[in-house]
């Protein structure tokens, strides 16, 4: 929790202030019922009316300051809270965003949304706490027992017997709490996980008729949050009858004891009404102090998670943030994959690819194809440095790639991944995600290019039309068409197409390959696909199995020396149609 401190430095008059405020407030609360008192002995007791308006007065007076004291705390808590929440997300934010796919695929994406919003929540509810209650509420508590003591130390240890009761009896069932805010964290992820899974995968659900299943599944995970809670609910639910039973039965001992005293003449009316107000006032803060627990026990466990993620450190750093000077002649490769292995879990000992030795030359179209599972979208994600090799050395223009910041490395490199991602906005705003400066003449050819132009000029609006939440007011192929749209307009040296156009019919797919090819002659082309189809006419083909290298060659040469490569391919097509 300390390290958290650093976010309320900016803060820090309103982190100083606050509390004092709620000090003010206390003390003119603990002098109510001093004031109450009088009010019966003077005033009731004798008959004054003038002086009880005027000690009514005093109370409206004490009151007033009080309300104001609490309020003025309340801005202070709010601009420091919320400050500090937006602070810690921003920052969340920002180290997420250094992350490589292996520390997003750790964490999970459900995982890290719950972080960055509900464990932030907890944090801020903290500090708002710790703000306005956490000096209050102890003095109070130390002032109420205090003051008792003072009017009449016999009566007084009632009230000292009482507290360490009610504070044992808080201490008891909010210890026994703790572990259930811990798990119901848990339990939270996993809702949001599922709820993630079931709404992202709405189509395909209904596809497979699995509503009923899914049903069961998101119920099954919000059971299990909800015993949680229910066993947190057992523990609390004996939080109030117990302490205000101790409680009841103080008031009751100081009534009987104090009537005693009063017949006796040891003390007053009003100060046996004051004593009772002293008990109801401790019972409070003490309660209020539980509360305090409860809530920065939570607070510690989002804790817990907001720091794993700030100390989790990528895989995948940069060595410099300065552009390296590159000198090309030609000849040397544009990417060379050097005995190149990658694992995902290196504690699995299962490789997604294993020693791949390769060299794609400047302008080559390159294919990459293998069934399911055989690392071709590993190798495309290794390239841009998604993920480090676990193995082996990539180089660009003979240069490893740890070498180039990441700025330099990926500018240099249009990625169009397997799940075309649109963001809210408009056709032409998502298109210069790939170049901020593109010209209405480059984003027009990069439409045309990628088969996009004929659809997009219908389009009321043309490059102005909204773009929907993930892009879903467009179709499976419009979309996939305007993500390959997105990385030409940036014009990279290399084009990596990782199974980017499995939506769109075989007559489109060769049209963008042909407007490829015809339209990037200079440029680098990795198109990794499952059609034999897409990359029979690339220069160079990588036939993939189980991560195992089974043949690189032109689709001639694999036909006659790669079996597995002949069996995808008769499995797309006729056997007179391999050549």
């Amino acid at each position: 929790m300390f390290r958290f401190l650093p976010y309320l430095k900016k803060y820090r008059i309103y982190v100083i202030l606050g509390p004092i405020f709620k000090l003010i407030e206390a003390v003119f609360e603990l002098i109510v019922p001093i004031v109450t008192s009088l009010i019966i002995d003077k005033g009731v007791r004798q008959g004054d009316l003038t002086y009880v308006w005027h000690m009514g007065g005093v109370l409206i007076g004490l009151g007033a300051v009080g309300l104001g004291s609490a309020l003025i705390c309340q801005k202070f808590a709010s601009i420091a809270s919320l400050g500090f929440g937006t602070a810690v997300r921003n920052q969340m934010y920002e180290k997420i965003n250094t992350f490589s796919h292996a520390e997003i695929d750790r964490f999970g994406t459900p995982s890290l949304i719950t972080r960055i919003t509900n464990d932030v929540n907890q944090l801020q509810q903290a500090v708002a706490l710790l703000i306005r209650l956490v000096i209050r509420a102890p003095f109070l508590a130390i002032g109420a027992v205090i003051a008792a003591m003072l009017i009449d130390w016999k009566l007084g240890l009632i009230l000292l017997v009482a507290t360490p009761v009610i504070a044992l009896i808080l201490y008891m069932v909010m210890s026994r709490s703790v572990p259930f805010y811990k798990k119901a964290q848990k339990k939270l992820d996993r809702i949001s996980l599922v709820s993630r899974e079931g709404l992202s995968g709405v189509r395909v659900i209904r596809a497979f008729s699995k509503q009923e299943e899914e049903q069961k599944r998101f119920e099954q995970a919000a059971s299990e949050q909800t015993e949680t809670a229910i066993g947190v609910g057992k523990l609390t639910a004996l939080l109030n009858p117990l302490t205000y039973a101790v409680m009841n039965l103080a008031v009751v001992a100081i009534l009987w004891f104090g009537g005693y005293r009063v017949d006796n003449g040891g003390v007053s009316q009003g100060n046996v009404i004051a004593l009772v107000n002293y008990m109801t006032q401790t019972l409070l803060a003490l309660i209020v102090v539980a509360n305090l627990v409860v809530t920065f026990t939570k607070a510690a466990a989002s804790a817990s998670r907001v720091n794993e993620i700030l100390d989790t450190q990528p895989a995948v750093t940069e060595q410099t943030t300065q552009k390296i000077e590159v000198k090309t002649d030609g000849k040397t490769p544009k990417i060379l994959f050097d005995h190149v292995s990658f694992a995902y879990d290196m504690q699995a000992h299962q490789s997604a690819l294993y020693d791949l030795s390769a060299a794609i030359y400047p302008g080559e179209t390159v294919g990459i194809i293998g069934g399911t599972g055989s690392g071709k979208s590993t190798v495309a994600a290794l390239i841009p440095r998604f993920y480090d090799p676990t193995q082996g050395t990539i180089y660009m223009d003979g240069i490893d790639i740890k070498q180039y910041s990441f700025e330099q490395l990926r500018e240099q490199i249009g990625v169009v991944p397997q799940r075309a991602v649109l963001f809210t906005g408009t056709i032409e705003s998502n298109l210069k995600w790939g170049n901020e400066h593109a010209t209405k003449e480059q984003m027009e050819q990069a439409l045309r290019i990628a088969q996009a132009e004929e659809f997009v000029s219908r389009l009321p609006k043309g490059l102005q039309t909204e773009v929907s939440q993930g892009g879903a007011n467009f179709s499976g192929g419009q979309r996939q068409r305007l993500t390959i749209a997105r990385a030409l307009v940036g014009q990279p040296k290399i084009l990596i197409l990782d199974d980017s156009a499995s939506a769109l019919d075989y007559a489109t797919d060769a049209k963008l390959r042909m407007a490829i090819a015809r339209e990037t002659q200079n440029m680098t082309v990795i198109i990794v696909s499952q059609r034999a189809n897409s990359i029979r006419n690339a220069d160079k083909i990588i036939v993939l199995d189980q991560g195992h290298v089974m043949g690189i060659g032109t689709h001639r040469e694999l036909l006659n020396t790669c079996p597995i490569y002949k069996e995808i391919c008769l499995s797309q097509m006729r056997e007179d149609e391999l050549e």
